[in-house]
């Protein structure tokens, strides 16, 4: 029987340190396996399977291994060969303990992952670093329950960030058993993050299961089946202790996620108190009171929830209810200060009410999109009187007028460290830019509004 070594595997070998004394060990390995399947099973077809996995183990071990390594580090520090996960779903997580994103995405893919192995044993995920030092890996790894590449096979690390092209951390790249590495997917930590274990095996068919049971659920969702549970129906005030959720029906809802500990989430409060008040007091006058905000706490003790809660005039879900991971999910909720805006049908109108409080403040009520429409082309005009170009105290290079389609795009303004979008004067040079809104021009010369 002639054996010709794929040359893909060839590639892949080439790509991962491999020389060609350890190549040909491999292969010969291979061969005598592959030759004594071909030739004990073919009559009964095994030997189809059973190629099968000699080439997935062919391939894990080229793109894990090394010339001097076939084994990943377990939490333990125990040695686990990489033929041990042959012919299971692997994620390959690209992170770093210095980065904070990755350090949250950590904690919920530990709870996930958790969950899967005492359900299912065909889930595993192998660790790549960019820390920067071993002690930052030693205490990164502390906290994962799963396989890791050595922090000393840098070679392997820089070549599995430029196989899979990895441009941002952290990174969860999914690979199929049996599967052509083109059909990796890419976007693990999103699926993490909306489905949890859910997402579980992470094929095409189940990612659009799940897809269209979230449209249907969006489609039909009611601030009853947000908002409530089978053990509570009413949410934290503060004059009056416990509000119906059912008093809210027919009223614009914000939902408003942050915390205590978060430092943009408590420099947005007050801000958002503000406007709050201010579209209260205008209903009020209209005779309406069609709008509230329900506080969604992120905060780890009672304590620090009932002092951040005491700042705010609205109400709020309790601490630690089941309500609020369900929430973070369902809105896939990726950081905090935000603001999802449900309209008075119970229905989603918008999850980037953060961003238009700060564009529009209370003018942005009621969030809809004809209504946010009307201020775009109301903003675009404004722009035409504004000078094109300007220089201010607070940085050394000429700032320019841009908006979206010239130049601009969503953007942190450097003067109130709030999202902005559309318009803005933006410094070409090093990027420096800020809300229209927060300057004002004094002769030719553009001054931050204090």
């Amino acid at each position: 029987m002639a054996f010709e070594l794929p040359l893909q595997f060839s590639c892949d070998c080439a790509d991962s340190g491999m020389d060609a004394q350890h190549l040909t060990t491999i292969v010969g390995e291979v061969v005598m396996l592959w030759h004594a399947i071909f030739c004990g099973c073919q009559s009964n077809g095994v030997y189809r399977s059973s190629a099968h996995s000699i080439l997935h183990w062919m391939k894990l071990l080229s793109l894990l291994g090394s010339k001097d390594r076939d084994f990943l580090l377990s939490p333990t520090e125990t040695q686990v060969k990489i033929s041990d996960i042959e012919g299971k779903v692997i994620g390959i997580l690209f992170s770093a303990n210095w980065y904070p994103p990755c350090q949250e995405f950590t904690r919920v893919l530990a709870n996930s992952y958790e969950q899967l192995k005492h359900s299912d044993p065909g889930f595993e995920v192998v660790f790549v670093s960019s820390d920067e030092d071993q002690d930052a890996f030693n205490n990164y790894r502390a906290c994962m329950p799963w396989l890791a590449v050595p922090f000393s096979d840098l070679e392997m690390k820089r070549a599995l960030n430029r196989r899979f092209d990895i441009e941002g951390i952290p990174c969860l790249i999914v690979l199929q058993p049996n599967k052509k590495e083109g059909t990796a997917i890419r976007d693990g930590v999103d699926l993490i993050y909306r489905y949890g274990i859910q997402a579980y095996p992470f094929t095409e068919e189940r990612l659009e299961e799940l897809l269209e049971k979230e449209r249907d659920k969006h489609k039909n969702q009611t601030l009853k089946d947000l908002l409530t549970n089978n053990e509570r129906d009413f949410l934290l005030g503060h004059s009056t202790l416990q509000v119906p959720v059912a008093s809210l029906a027919g009223k614009t809802i914000g939902l408003f996620f942050s915390a205590h500990w978060c430092l943009p989430g408590v420099k947005f409060t007050p801000k958002l108190v503000s406007i709050y008040r201010k579209i209260k007091q205008e209903l009020a006058v209209k005779g309406d009171e069609d709008f509230e905000i329900v506080f969604i706490s992120s905060d780890y003790d009672q304590t620090t929830f009932d002092l951040y809660f005491q700042t705010m005039p609205w109400l709020a879900l309790p601490l630690g209810d089941l309500a609020i991971k369900d929430l973070t999910k369902y809105f896939d909720i990726r950081g905090i200060p935000s603001l999802v805006i449900l309209g008075p049908d119970g229905k989603t109108v918008t999850k980037q009410g953060r961003n238009l409080v700060n564009l529009y403040q209370e003018n942005a009520y009621p969030f809809t999109e004809a209504r946010i429409g009307l201020l775009e082309r109301l903003m675009d005009e404004e722009a035409q009187n504004l000078p094109k170009s300007a220089h201010h105290s607070g940085h050394r290079h000429e700032l320019m007028l841009v908006s979206e389609g010239n130049g601009g795009g969503p953007f942190i303004c450097c003067d109130c460290d709030e999202q902005g979008s559309g318009w803005a004067y933006q410094c070409i040079e090093c990027g420096y830019e800020v809300h229209t809104k927060c300057v004002r021009i004094v002769g030719n010369e553009l001054v931050i509004e204090s």
